[in-house]
This record gives C-alpha cells, sequence and structure tokens, in this order.
C-alpha cells in the first residue's frame, strides 16, 4: 500500500520573525496530531529553511536518531560531545543523541539554507553520543543507521531512468526535488510516500527536475529521493 502524503498538507512551524521556516510531516511540538505521530521508527522529516544569521540555539536531545540532508546552503553544527562542522549540500549527517547532548545548528553563511532533517527512534535507549558526516553521499549508496533497524539511500533520477528499492515492510519515500513517479503514484517536490509491504516497486524520474538546458548544452540536474528501508 502508498499512501501520498502532499508538500501542502506539511504543518507550519518555525518563526517567520527569526527567519526559521519549517514544515513537519508528523505531528510536532505544539502541532498534535494522534494519527500521524510516526511511520514505523520514523518520528519526524521537518523540512527546515533558515535565512543567513538565523538559526536553532543550544538545545537538548535524547534517544533519538537524527539524520540531516543539507539541500542549499551550508548549516554549522556544534554539539556538547565536542563536534563541530560545517554541513554541506550533498553531505548527509547523522546525530546520534543516545542518552543526552546539546547543540546548535545555524545558517552561518551569507546564503539561504535549507536541509530536511528526520528522526528515527532507536531500538534500546541510551548509550554514548556520537556524530559522524558522509561528504558527497553517492547515488544509491546505503547508509545503515543500525540502532533504528533503517537503511537510507539517495536516488538521483534523469527522466526516465529507473531505481528499483527494496523489497521491505515499510518504506519512506521524500522527494526533495524534480518529479519522480512511485508505482501509480506521482510525486513532487517536497511529497512523501509512506509503503507497507513494498515488493517489487519502482521509482522513475517523470521530468528535468530544472528548465530546458542553457544553449551551451548544460544538462539538467535530476530529480533528488530519499528513501528509508524500515525493517519494522
Amino acid at each position: 500500500m502508498i499512501s501520498v502524503h502532499r508538500s501542502e498538507s506539511r504543518y507550519r512551524g518555525g518563526d517567520d520573525a527569526s527567519g526559521i521556516a519549517t514544515r513537519h510531516a508528523f505531528s510536532f511540538g505544539r502541532f498534535y496530531d494522534p494519527d500521524n505521530l510516526r511511520f514505523g521508527p520514523v518520528l519526524a522529516c521537518n523540512e527546515e529553511r533558515l535565512a543567513p544569521g538565523a538559526g536553532f540555539d543550544e538545545h537538548p536531545h535524547s534517544h533519538t536518531e537524527i539524520v540531516t540532508w543539507v539541500v542549499e546552503g551550508e548549516l554549522t553544527h556544534r554539539d556538547s560531545a565536542g563536534h563541530s562542522t560545517l554541513v554541506r549540500a550533498g553531505d548527509l549527517a547523522h546525530l546520534s543523541s543516545a542518552a543526552g547532548v546539546r547543540h546548535v545548528e545555524r545558517n552561518d553563511g551569507a546564503g539561504p539554507l535549507t536541509f530536511l532533517q528526520m528522526w528515527l527512534a532507536p531500538r534500546e535507549p541510551g548509550g554514548e553520543p556520537s556524530y559522524a558526516v558522509v561528504r558527497g553521499i553517492a547515488d544509491s549508496t546505503p547508509y545503515a543507521l543500525p540502532a533504528a533497524g533503517a537503511v537510507l539511500r539517495v536516488h538521483r533520477l534523469g527522466t526516465g531512468e529507473r531505481a528499483a528499492l527494496p523489497d521491505a515492510p515499510r518504506l519512506y519515500a521524500h522527494v526533495v526535488r524534480g518529479r519522480v513517479g512511485l508505482g501509480e503514484r506521482r510525486l513532487g517536490p517536497g511529497d512523501a510516500a509512506r509503503v507497507t509491504g513494498a515488493v517489487g516497486l519502482e521509482a522513475v524520474g517523470l521530468e528535468e527536475a530544472a528548465p530546458a538546458p542553457e544553449p551551451s548544452g548544460t544538462p539538467a540536474a535530476p530529480a533528488e529521493l530519499l528513501v528509508w528501508e524500515l525493517a519494522d
């Protein structure tokens, strides 16, 4: 079964006056929906847009696996475990908050910052916090999250290109950019699909994600799709 959740149905959050615009896919903070609390281990999928100089001051997390995908700009990350880094477009960052950690997320750059942040529940609580960044993750390369029983893949699809999705009890797919076909469903930027009992499912790029190529022949950017394979 495929349940499509459109971009426009996301909950509005953030603080416009502080330069923070947020769209929540699941019940989050003051936006409470008892029928939309999670999908398997996925607790949150937040689209964040930070103006230059904006950000989230130091705040705590615990017992949560937090995966961040930067779409545009540079994200400054600092945490109480001593990690400090810049996460750029195409990079994947993973913060395992374990028994507890505090961190800061900011846009210290001159341009806008857009990132997608996904929270997953670990199978077991506790442990020591950790942080890792994968620079420029390659297409379809799996990023395993054993603590949550999950694997993330990034698929970049030109028009007509296909990618086989794993057979799994659950899949959570989010379109970052472009348009993607998933079975008989058509998804656009910001749309997501929650899939149960996937067998033989393919994703296909439906059209170019950018305007027609310039006279120089520069090709248009492909569609970009994030897919979580969830064990339960």
